[in-house]
C-alpha cells in the first residue's frame, strides 16, 4: 500500500514537465493541479519540511480532486450501505485524514521524476481513464492509472491502480477484515487512532 501511494504521489510531483492541459479534461486537471502545488513548493522549498504547511499544501490543493465519498464507499464495500449516515461521515473524514497524512509522508521521496500521460480513455461522458508512465532516476518505470468521474461538473479521482494494483481494492481488504473483527466503528476508531498517533509523531519530530 505504501508503494501504491508514494507512485501515486510521484505522479502528482511530478507532472509540471507535461504540455499545458485543459482542466475541463481529466488530465488536464491533474496537471493544472499538480503544477499549481509545484509552484508553491518551488517558491518556498522549506515547506516540505513543515508538516502541518505542507498537509495544508495537499489538502487544499490536491484532494479536492478526489471523491472521496465514492472511494471510501468503494473501499469499505458491502457494509457501507449498513453504515449510518454518522458513521459514513466519520470514515470519509477519517480516510480522507490517512491520504493527507500518506502524501506529506512520501512528498519528497522521488525528486525530478518523469511523468508522460499515454491516454485519457472516456468510457461514456462521465468517466474516464488517464493513463500515464513514471520514470525516476533508477531507471524504473511505473505505471499508474486515474479512473476519474465527473461530478457536479467537474473531474474527480475515485481510485488508482499502480502498477497494476488499485488503491481501493487493496484497502478493500484491510477494512473488510477490520469490520468484520471489530465492526465499522471498531473500523472508524482504528483509523482515527492511527492518524492521531501519526499527527503526535510528526509535532515531536519537529519539536525534536
Amino acid at each position: 500500500m505504501k508503494r501504491i501511494l508514494s507512485a501515486l504521489l510521484m505522479a502528482a510531483m511530478s507532472m509540471s514537465s507535461l504540455a499545458e492541459g485543459v482542466i475541463s479534461t481529466p488530465d488536464g486537471l491533474i496537471m493544472a493541479t499538480v503544477r499549481e502545488v509545484l509552484e508553491v513548493v518551488k517558491q518556498d522549498k522549506t515547506i516540505v519540511q513543515d508538516q502541518p504547511r505542507l498537509q495544508a499544501l495537499v489538502d487544499e490543493k490536491i484532494l479536492p480532486h478526489f471523491d472521496f465519498s465514492r472511494m471510501t464507499q468503494l473501499a469499505v464495500g458491502r457494509p457501507w450501505r449498513a453504515a449510518t449516515p454518522e458513521q459514513k461521515e466519520s470514515l470519509v473524514r477519517e480516510f480522507r485524514a490517512m491520504l493527507v497524512r500518506t502524501y506529506t509522508k512520501v512528498f519528497s521521496t522521488y525528486p525530478n521524476p518523469e511523468v508522460e500521460v499515454k491516454s485519457a480513455r472516456l468510457l461514456d461522458e462521465n468517466e474516464a481513464t488517464v493513463r500515464s508512465i513514471i520514470r525516476v532516476s533508477d531507471g524504473r518505470v511505473v505505471t499508474v492509472d486515474y479512473e476519474m468521474r465527473k461530478k457536479d461538473g467537474g473531474w474527480k479521482a475515485f481510485d488508482v491502480t499502480v502498477e497494476g494494483i488499485s488503491m481501493v481494492t487493496s484497502y478493500r481488504g484491510s477494512f473488510a477484515d477490520e469490520i468484520k473483527q471489530v465492526g465499522i466503528d471498531g473500523l472508524i476508531k482504528i483509523l482515527s487512532e492511527k492518524n492521531r498517533d501519526a499527527g503526535d509523531v510528526a509535532v515531536a519530530a519537529k519539536k525534536g
